[in-house]
C-alpha cells in the first residue's frame, strides 16, 4: 500500500522574475497564479505516474510579513487573486479543485483580511469540505512561529505538567492537526530557507530547493522533485 504523502510548496519568485522581464510584480503575481493552478492539475498525473500517493499540499500564498510591508498596490493585486481563486471554485466546476475533489482550508491569521474575503474564504471551505480525494491547505496571512504562539494561546490554560503533554497539546492546536506533517518542502526562486513556514511540523521533512522561479515550473520539474525524494532515505533522526 502506497503511504499518503504531504508536500509543502513555497512559491518564491514571482516578483524576481517579472523583473527578468522588466514587468510590473504583479505580472509575475499573475503568472505564479496560473502555476498554481495547474500543479492541481498535475498532481494525480503524477500520483499515477511515478506510483505515489500525493494527497496534502500546504502552499504558502501569502507570509504575515509580506501582508505588512508589501507595498498596498501589490498586496491588494494578491487579495484581489485570492478572492478571484474562491470565486472560481464557488462557481466553476471545471476548475481543478473542484474536478479533482479537493478539500481546501485556509491556515493563518485569517481574521485579519477583508471582511468579504473572509465571508468567500467561509463558503470555500464548506464547499469543498466533503472532498476527500486531495487536501489543499492555503497558507495566506501565516506564519510558523504565529501558529506556534496561536497554538500556546490556546492551551496556556490547560495547566500541562510536563514536556511530553506541552508538544503533544501543540501538536492538537496546530492549524492542520487533523493531518500529517509534510514529507517533502520544495521551496523555488533560489533561495534556501524555510522562511516561518511550517515552523514545527518542518522538522523531519525533506527539503529540496531549486533556482527556478515559481512562474518558471513545469510538470517535469514536479516529477524530478518527486523522484528526487523519492532517492532520499527517511531516517527521522535514529
Amino acid at each position: 500500500m502506497v503511504s499518503d504523502i504531504h508536500i509543502g510548496v513555497i512559491m518564491d519568485g514571482n516578483r524576481r522574475y517579472a523583473k527578468l522581464l522588466m514587468k510590473s510584480p504583479n505580472f509575475g503575481h499573475n503568472l505564479g497564479a496560473k502555476v498554481a493552478r495547474k500543479m492541481l492539475n498535475w498532481i494525480p498525473e503524477i500520483n499515477k505516474e511515478l506510483q505515489i500517493n500525493i494527497r496534502y499540499i500546504t502552499a504558502y500564498t501569502l507570509s504575515i510579513e509580506n501582508f505588512s510591508s508589501r507595498p498596498k498596490d501589490e498586496l491588494n493585486f494578491i487579495l484581489n487573486q485570492i478572492s478571484n481563486e474562491c470565486d472560481s471554485i464557488l462557481n466553476d466546476e471545471s476548475y481543478p479543485v473542484n474536478r479533482h475533489g479537493f478539500s481546501v482550508r485556509f491556515i493563518g491569521r485569517i481574521e485579519i483580511l477583508p471582511q468579504e474575503l473572509q465571508r468567500k474564504i467561509k463558503l470555500v471551505e464548506e464547499k469543498t469540505k466533503t472532498n476527500k480525494n486531495y487536501f489543499l491547505n492555503l497558507a495566506v496571512v501565516y506564519g510558523g512561529q504565529q501558529e506556534i504562539a496561536d497554538a500556546v494561546k490556546k492551551i496556556i490554560d490547560m495547566k500541562p505538567r510536563t514536556s511530553e503533554e506541552i508538544e503533544q497539546l501543540i501538536k492538537d492546536n496546530l492549524y492542520t492537526p487533523d493531518q500529517p506533517f509534510p514529507d517533502l518542502i520544495i521551496r523555488t526562486g533560489g533561495e534556501k530557507r524555510l522562511s516561518n513556514f511550517l515552523t514545527f511540523q518542518s522538522a523531519y521533512s525533506e527539503l529540496i530547493f531549486t533556482e527556478k522561479r515559481w512562474p518558471e515550473i513545469t510538470k517535469n520539474d514536479m516529477i524530478s522533485f518527486l523522484e528526487e525524494y523519492k532517492r532520499r532515505k527517511r531516517t527521522f533522526g535514529k
